[in-house]
């Protein structure tokens, strides 16, 4: 087993022995715990609350990608090169206006839980994805293009079977960008009672017990950088695949 492969076994092992079996590392958060207070966070589970972290970032995610996807083929077609400059806004504005802003203006619509963190994480995800996207489909080799015209491919055609393969290694880096913010961001989601991982930290600052911070902070964390590294071996062996550096 490689140096990498094992580091992802350790790393894969403590994230489920933190969110199954959290009592096991009570003796590791005890000093950060204030006197008589519970050590390990136990209102909902952490594996409830992990998993609907998850949802949630998915579900966000799916959006954004569809969005951005579509909005950048738009763009790259002669027909819609026009609206590139309103597509840029929209893409961007997920990225003008904070996620805390966002949930702030989304609550009254849509009242408090899952809804506001979801528009939030989907517009603040849009930017990474279309850009990378509108780049990769821009950049594509002319020769590659002109002999897909040349055996009588279809626009459409050329766009499923030659552009978006070839343009998925960058895509794919938009959407590791894209979804691993979505990861971080989407614990404010917990401040508009939102089923997040969030609810951990927020419960320690309120109580300043760090411990919890530390427990909700920490699960967070590995799932980023386990999430981060599988969409990172997922681009470098598509890259591979299409013969791309």
């Amino acid at each position: 087993m490689s140096r990498a492969n094992f580091l992802r076994v350790i790393v894969v092992s403590l994230l489920f022995a933190l969110v199954l079996q959290p009592e096991w590392f009570a003796p590791i958060f005890e000093p950060f715990t204030p006197p008589g207070a519970v050590v390990i966070y136990d209102r909902t589970s952490l594996l409830s609350l992990s998993l609907s972290h998850l949802g949630i970032v998915a579900v966000a995610s799916l959006a954004a990608i569809i969005v951005a996807v579509l909005l950048a083929i738009l763009v790259t077609r002669p027909q819609g090169k026009a609206f590139l400059p309103l597509s840029r806004t929209i893409a961007n504005m997920g990225q003008t206006f904070p996620p805390v802003a966002v949930l702030a203006l989304a609550v009254p619509m849509l009242g408090f839980g899952a809804g506001p963190t979801l528009v939030a994480l989907f517009l603040y995800g849009i930017l990474p994805i279309f850009e990378n996207t509108m780049t990769g489909l821009s950049t594509l080799p002319p020769a590659t293009m002109e002999a897909a015209r040349g055996i009588g491919l279809s626009r459409r055609q050329r766009l499923i079977q030659v552009e978006l393969p070839l343009a998925l290694p960058l895509i794919l880096t938009g959407i590791r960008l894209s979804v691993v913010i979505a990861i971080g961001t989407a614990t404010i989601g917990s401040t508009v009672a939102a089923h997040t991982l969030g609810e951990v930290i927020i419960a320690g600052l309120l109580t300043n017990n760090t411990s919890y911070v530390l427990q909700g902070g920490l699960i967070v964390g590995l799932f980023a950088v386990l999430i981060y590294d599988a969409l990172t071996q997922l681009e470098t062996h598509t890259r591979k695949r299409l013969g791309v550096m």
